[in-house]
């Protein structure tokens, strides 16, 4: 037999007698720990943390939501001038309130008061030709037809005289209501058209708040429910009344837009941000879950209910949230146990064995 083979079979022989001896430790360190080897299903069931249920039973829920919200004046108005003219007179105390019908900014008026005075001359005129032509028809010292132009040029000066008022009521800006003026604009010598914001004046006797709820809740929204709010820095709440809500859903943000008087004189500001809460009254039937029992998913939310001791997931809605629990409105009845530990390893249909359930 030539060398080479003789080594080869040497080497052969050595690595049969290793693989022996290997297999034979192996068997002696299963022996000693006094176990089988583990198959994958043993393995991840050793693996899989204690899982705890909850049964779901009703309970009371004061049902109260928490909406932001917006406190605005009673009434605001910027006010604009309604013809093109140059300011020649200013009154408009910054931060004071003004009665209904005071005069803030006088436009310049001189080439209508020159209409004025010459139509109103003119008038004086016309009536007491009318007046003579009245005397003198009477005794038939003139034809009907005079006498009537004579009293057709008396109304029409009187109505050419009720325009030149009018056009000189436009230059004049006056409060349209009681209130309290913003910061002004303009400056006496300046030239404004109607497009020329002049001041703001806002009605503060009475606020009004403006909050939007969720299309969910629009239905229970009615005028006359009693809301409160409170702002930033202030610990009071307020309390305020639905007066009425736009009763259309805005379909960018689903909401319902809503607005409610602010009860008796405040010492709130106008445009302050508010923490609106809504009471929609008192549920003692609600199923309340724990909110760690929720599995967010693409098109909603389920949770993990046992039917005969295996995992079902079932699609739930769900209301008003809680600090640690949340309402179950749709896809639970009482007595189900649901998962609240443990839901990143359960697989639908897969049986579930508690550690602890809560009642």
């Amino acid at each position: 037999m030539p060398q080479s083979a003789q080594v080869l079979m040497k080497k052969t022989a050595v690595l049969i007698l290793l693989l022996i001896l290997l297999s034979a430790v192996n068997g002696c360190r299963g022996s000693k720990h006094g176990a089988p080897p583990e198959n994958g299903g043993e393995k991840r069931r050793r693996m899989m943390p204690a899982m705890e249920g909850f049964v779901v039973k009703p309970a009371v829920l004061s049902r109260n939501i928490t909406v932001s919200g917006t406190v605005k004046p009673f009434e605001e108005t910027v006010l604009m001038p309604e013809v093109t003219g140059r300011v020649v007179a200013i009154h408009l105390p910054e931060g004071k309130v003004v009665a209904k019908g005071t005069l803030l900014v006088k436009l310049f008026d001189g080439d209508l008061q020159a209409q004025l005075a010459k139509a109103k001359a003119q008038l004086d005129i016309a009536r007491q030709t009318s007046e003579r032509l009245g005397e003198l028809i009477k005794v038939n010292g003139v034809s009907r037809s005079e006498y009537d132009q004579a009293v057709l040029q008396v109304n029409s000066l009187t109505a050419d005289i009720d325009i030149i008022n009018v056009q000189i009521g436009k230059t004049e800006i006056r409060a349209p209501y009681e209130g309290v003026l913003g910061l002004r604009t303009v400056s006496v010598g300046a030239q404004v058209t109607p497009q020329t914001p002049l001041v703001t004046i806002r009605a503060v006797d009475n606020l009004k708040l403006d909050f939007s709820v969720p299309e969910k809740y629009s239905a229970v929204v009615a005028p006359g429910m009693p809301v409160s709010f409170t702002v930033e820095g202030d610990a009071t709440t307020y309390g305020a009344s639905v007066t009425a809500s736009e009763r259309n859903i805005d379909a960018a943000t689903r909401n319902l837009r809503v607005r409610a008087l602010v009860a008796g004189k405040t010492p709130l500001e106008t445009g302050l941000f508010a923490r609106v809460i809504v009471d929609l009254g008192t549920d003692s039937n609600a199923l309340m879950i724990p909110t760690q029992s929720i599995i967010p998913q693409e098109r909603g939310k389920v949770v993990v209910v046992l039917r005969a001791g295996k995992a079902k997931f079932t699609p739930v809605t769900t209301g008003i949230r809680q600090e640690a629990t949340v309402e179950a409105v749709h896809g639970l009845s009482v007595g189900d146990t649901i998962l609240t530990t443990g839901l990143l390893f359960v697989k639908p249909g897969m049986p579930v064995k508690l550690s602890r359930l809560v009642q």
